[in-house]
């Protein structure tokens, strides 16, 4: 049996199989934007499908301190609908 990789929620800080959690993707432009494939080039962050999650990673910035730039208010807009479409 293969052994599926983890990674860690950056809102509830608990490890997860990966197909389980949204990736938010830096590329190296700067552009920010959320990786359906979960294989796009660049840093990446991952969070649980919650809206609780993703309130904590916003209000502690800890979405932005993982991926080293601000991230605007459109993409917590398409976070949110990503999880509520899911």
């Amino acid at each position: 049996m293969k052994k599926m990789p983890q990674r860690s929620c950056t809102g509830c800080n608990l490890k997860k199989d990966k197909k389980d959690l949204i990736r938010i993707v830096k590329d190296q432009t700067g552009k920010i934007s959320v990786d359906k494939t979960g294989k796009a080039p660049g840093r990446g962050a991952y969070l649980c499908n919650s809206t609780e999650c993703l309130e904590k990673a916003k209000k502690t910035k800890r979405l932005e301190r993982a991926l080293d730039t601000t991230i605007g208010e459109e993409i917590y807009k398409e976070l949110r609908s990503v999880i509520g479409g899911e």
